[in-house]
This record gives C-alpha cells, sequence and structure tokens, in this order.
C-alpha cells in the first residue's frame, strides 16, 4: 500500500480509503469483519463512515460494526485512521426531533458522543460535516469543533459535499478564530463527472485540504458497465443510465479503449483519481472481499500517457476555472 499526507496535516494515509456505507444494509456483521481485516493486512488504514450510515430504522447500524470490529482488539483502533460524519437527523424517518440534525453547536456535541459510543472508542481522528449548514453560523461550528479537539473527542474536522465558496468562508473564519480549519473535502469526482475540478478541488487545493473523491466508479457505471449488462449482473441504477445513447456511446468507447490496453475498467477509474492534484485516495464501499481484492489492484497501476490522454478525450473536463464559464 501507498501513503500521503492528508492535506496539510502530519497524517499518514493510505491512498484507498476503506467505505463502510454497505456494512449493515447489504453486508452483515461477520461479512464486514471480514472486510476490515482485510484491509487493513492490505495496508489501507483510512476507514470512513457516516452516523446515519445503517439507514432507515437501522441508522447507525454502520458505526456499531467497526465498534465491534474494533473491541475485537489486536491493535485494530490504533492501526485505523477513522472519519465520521455528522448531520443528518438520526431519529427513525418521519420522527424527526427539533436541533438533533445539522451543525449546532447542540447537535454536534450529541452527535459527537452517540457517534463514540457506537463506534467503542474515546476519539475520532477524522470528522466531518455531512452536508453545509445554511442556518448555523460558521463561528458557532468552529467553537463546537475546537471544543472537541481540546477535549480529545476529535483530532480534525473535514468537510464533505462543500462547494468552493463554502470551503473558503470556513476556512477564513477558521483562521480570524485561531482554529486549523477543514482538513479534507469529501466530494463527488470520478471520470464521468469532473465538475468538482471548477472550483472545489482548487479551493481544497488552495486552504490545504486533502481530496476524498467518493462514488470512484460514478455507481458502477465506470466498473465495466455493459459488459456486466451483457452478463446480466448490472445494477438495475447503471442499466437505467445506459439508456441515454450519449452515456451509452462514451462508456462503450472507455471500455473499449481500455480492453485494448488490456486494464479492468474498474482498476482504471481507480487508478486515474489517483493521477488526480490534490487526491488524498478515493473511497471504495466493497460489499465482499473480493470487490476489496479487485480494487487494490489500482495502487499498484500506472497508467501511460497515452492512456491518460485518450481518458480526457472520452470523459473531458469542464476546465480552469474561471475560463470554463467565462468565454
Amino acid at each position: 500500500m501507498k501513503y500521503t499526507q492528508l492535506g496539510r496535516t502530519g497524517l499518514k494515509v493510505s491512498r484507498l480509503v476503506l467505505g463502510t456505507m454497505n456494512f449493515g444494509p447489504l453486508t452483515n456483521e461477520a461479512d464486514s469483519h471480514t472486510i476490515m481485516d482485510a484491509a487493513l493486512d492490505a495496508g489501507i488504514n483510512f476507514f470512513d463512515t457516516a452516523n446515519v450510515y445503517g439507514w432507515g430504522e437501522n441508522k447507525g447500524r454502520t458505526e456499531e460494526i467497526l465498534g465491534t470490529w474494533f473491541a475485537k482488539g489486536g491493535d485494530r483502533r490504533d492501526k485505523v485512521v477513522l472519519a465520521t460524519k455528522v448531520y443528518g437527523n438520526m431519529a427513525a424517518d418521519g420522527d424527526a426531533w427539533p436541533n438533533h440534525d445539522k451543525l449546532s453547536a447542540f447537535n454536534i456535541r450529541r452527535a459527537v458522543d452517540a457517534s463514540l459510543k457506537r463506534l467503542q472508542t474515546d476519539h475520532i481522528d477524522l470528522y466531518q460535516f455531512h452536508h453545509i449548514d445554511r442556518a448555523t453560523p460558521v463561528e458557532e461550528i468552529w467553537q463546537a469543533i475546537d471544543t472537541l479537539i481540546q477535549q480529545g473527542k476529535i483530532l480534525y474536522a473535514g468537510s464533505s459535499n462543500f462547494p468552493g465558496w463554502k470551503i473558503a468562508q470556513t476556512n477564513e473564519t477558521a483562521r480570524r478564530l485561531g482554529s486549523y480549519g477543514l482538513v479534507s473535502e469529501q466530494c463527488l469526482y470520478n471520470l464521468a463527472e469532473r465538475r468538482a475540478e471548477m472550483e472545489v478541488i482548487p479551493a481544497a487545493q488552495e486552504y490545504g485540504l486533502g481530496v476524498i473523491p467518493w462514488s470512484p466508479l460514478q455507481s458502477g457505471l465506470l466498473g465495466g458497465a455493459l459488459r456486466k449488462e451483457r452478463e446480466g449482473s448490472a445494477g438495475s441504477r447503471t442499466t437505467r443510465r445506459l439508456t441515454d445513447s450519449a452515456i451509452r456511446t462514451q462508456i462503450q468507447s472507455y471500455e473499449d479503449l481500455l480492453d485494448k490496453h488490456a486494464i479492468d475498467p474498474g482498476d482504471a477509474a481507480l487508478a486515474w483519481l489517483l493521477t488526480r492534484p490534490g487526491v488524498t485516495g478515493p473511497i471504495v464501499g466493497p460489499r465482499t472481499a473480493e470487490q476489496l481484492e479487485s480494487a487494490l489492484r489500482a495502487v499498484e497501476l500506472e497508467l501511460s500517457d497515452e492512456v491518460l490522454s485518450s481518458l480526457d478525450e472520452i470523459f473531458p473536463g469542464p476546465g480552469p476555472s474561471p475560463e470554463a464559464f467565462a468565454w
């Protein structure tokens, strides 16, 4: 496994991030533990989750599964850089209670304590804001975060799904208050969805945030979707997207290119992200140990200049900001 610094911090993290969103809803506890053991054995030390994972009536279940894995001992917790998120309401769907969601100091305090209990740990390494909160002043958010850092409950703060302007506002406020500020941004970014290159990634680089892309395979579209469609194994969401003729033509060109170079499409999509400026590592969310094993190949895959150039032709980025939209 290869490692890099998380943004401007001194924290070393693996170039692949283990996403745990499937743990609970799609992968049972025993299999989830097997996947986490395999990830740690492979050198992946960066695990990502969120307090709402488990969804519906089972919100928090994913954190509980990580907690029972940590409780097995064997230095599991000491070896893992643990990231979770706060924002969503943890009550059962349709049963929301005032002040039990978003980023008020009230909710941040109660949410972090609840996550620590489910995770069976005394601290969270990276506490991420799952979405922007339009109602809570940034000053209040940093007051709550700095208190948690002083209490030893969290070490760093990060964002998720923030636009570029919000990254700037949040870190400028932190600077004014003497806070350390955001150290990472978790955003939607992959070959087929490159809008983050216009504002989000430049802002992250300017403020020293590590970029952690989610959905690196665009919900399976970049993982050999046409081949899986022929085999009858494509997911329903992927199949629906392939009904768009323009997308279908684009994916066909993508798969033809990689067939020519004998590269697996999923490996290529992950390896491409690892070449992108500012990217710490993409989140992979395996449902099985076999899926994790296939993702590990991407770390060692070196894409040639020819392949990288061809990928840009198939999936052109938006171009630099402001030129991409100014003229």
